[in-house]
């Protein structure tokens, strides 16, 4: 079965592609459904002075603002209907997992199946519009106060911008949160790390385009840019590299007799990823820091004067922002993946089917083996991941190099591509399998 499938995945070409019917609808579909989102990134808030809003950014495009407006698509510095884009769905899913942890009555839904899923999938949506409201409306009253240019951002202050912003940007991070959900169940790939990847590839360009001016007017060099480019593509090859990675545990079947004929005697592996988590841990840990962060670079003008040592030190490059970062990385690393691999589970799975690991007794000394194994796997991989996403911010602090080429963009866009790719093949080989199957019923019905 092994080599059927490699030799059917070999022979995957753009005939294949072309016949796929289903696969190009639904390719179509997460097309027109990221052309829509990208349509609301360029629809701004009713009251807002566009180019109050353009230099407000310009001056903490360096921030931790810049970076969730690469994440927003340039939604954030546009202050458009997208402004909070789908952080508050992330963070109220780190909620709802944490609560799961903890508490008996969600755990038991975790594990009633589809149904419990629902029902947790709806905390998780109820959990968003509440996080939602909290954070346009600290942004509705820090935009009030803030001003671009001596231009004040908002033409006219008061509670009904505060109302119709609260209700607009709630509004599109709902649209956003359904239309994720759209994408994953009717088109290709995982919707909301698609809107993420849509918003940090349309970026790139104007990124781009920075750079080269940087160059053209001296302030950065053509040899830096030169490294900076070598930079990006051996981080590209080895965030591949890793992604890939995985540790393969042998497991054996015992034979057994039925009549005259023997079964099993096989052996297979179990696929052990180096990192299991995936790029979960670094978008969890941004938007954990999002809150307490832009509170704290809204509130430094004209706030105490602790708030503004606050933003300093959360400034990018500063060692308090990358010890947060890199803690909540290593975190959701472990965290996250003792959520998708449960050693236990495996364990007892392996043992009802008559599986075993040689040289470990099926039960707990499979399951201590297992976790033990995935909790060096966790090390190896919270390592990398927290390297790939501080590597960067120290250049973009010590080069002013502009931070679209941050260490998470690039994770962001290479896991999502593959993972992408990886489904587009996996419908492709699905769809040659139907055509063999098709194929085989005629010849049957013939004879």
């Amino acid at each position: 079965m092994a080599s059927a499938a490699e030799q059917l995945a070999a022979n995957l070409n753009f005939g294949a592609f072309s016949k796929a019917t289903e696969l190009k609808k639904r390719l179509w579909f997460t097309l027109g459904a990221l052309v829509v989102y990208r349509l609301g990134t360029y629809i701004p808030l009713p009251g807002i002075n566009p180019g109050a809003m353009a230099q407000l950014l310009s001056q903490q495009s360096s921030g931790i603002l810049g970076m969730f407006n690469v994440f927003s698509g340039g939604a954030l510095g546009r202050m458009t209907i997208f402004a909070l884009n789908i952080m508050p769905y992330i963070t109220a899913s780190i909620v709802v997992q944490l609560l799961t942890s903890v508490s008996p009555t969600l755990e038991a839904l975790k594990k009633e199946g589809e149904a419990g899923r629902k029902k947790l999938n709806q905390y998780t949506r109820y959990g968003t519009v509440g996080l939602a409201v909290v954070q346009a409306y600290g942004i509705a009253a820090g935009l009030e106060s803030m001003a671009g240019g001596g231009i004040p951002a908002v033409h006219d202050p008061g509670m009904f911008f505060r109302f119709s912003t609260v209700v607009t940007l709630t509004g599109g991070t709902i649209f956003l949160m359904w239309l994720g959900e759209q994408i994953t169940a009717r088109g290709v790939g995982n919707g909301i790390s698609l809107i993420i990847f849509a918003g940090i590839v349309a970026e790139m360009p104007m990124a781009i385009g920075q750079t080269l001016d940087l160059s053209r007017t001296g302030a950065i060099s053509f040899v830096l840019i030169i490294g900076l480019a070598l930079l990006i593509v051996a981080t590209i090859l080895f965030i591949v590299f890793m992604e890939r990675a995985q540790r393969r545990i042998l497991v054996q079947y015992p034979k057994r007799q039925v009549g005259n004929r023997v079964f099993g005697g096989e052996s297979s592996h179990l696929p052990l990823k180096l990192n299991t988590a995936g790029v979960i841990p670094p978008i969890f840990a941004s938007s954990l820091l999002l809150l307490p962060i832009t509170i704290a670079n809204f509130s430094a003008e004209g706030g105490p004067a602790w708030l503004g040592e606050v933003t300093a030190l959360l400034g990018h490059g500063q060692p308090l922002y990358m010890l947060l970062y890199v803690t909540g990385i290593v975190f959701f690393c472990f965290f996250y993946t003792a959520i998708v691999f449960n050693p236990v589970d495996t364990a007892d799975n392996l043992k009802k089917h008559g599986g075993f690991i040689p040289g470990r007794r099926p039960g707990k000394q499979t399951a201590d083996y297992l976790d033990y194994v995935l909790t060096r796997l966790t090390v190896v991989g919270a390592i990398y991941l927290s390297a790939v996403c501080i590597l960067p911010e120290l250049l973009i602090s010590h080069l002013a190099v502009p931070f679209y080429f941050g260490g998470t963009s690039l994770l962001i866009v290479v896991s999502v591509t593959m993972d992408t790719v990886a489904q587009i093949q996996s419908h492709l080989l699905a769809h040659q399998y139907e055509g063999l199957i098709r194929k085989a019923k005629l010849k049957g019905s013939r004879r």
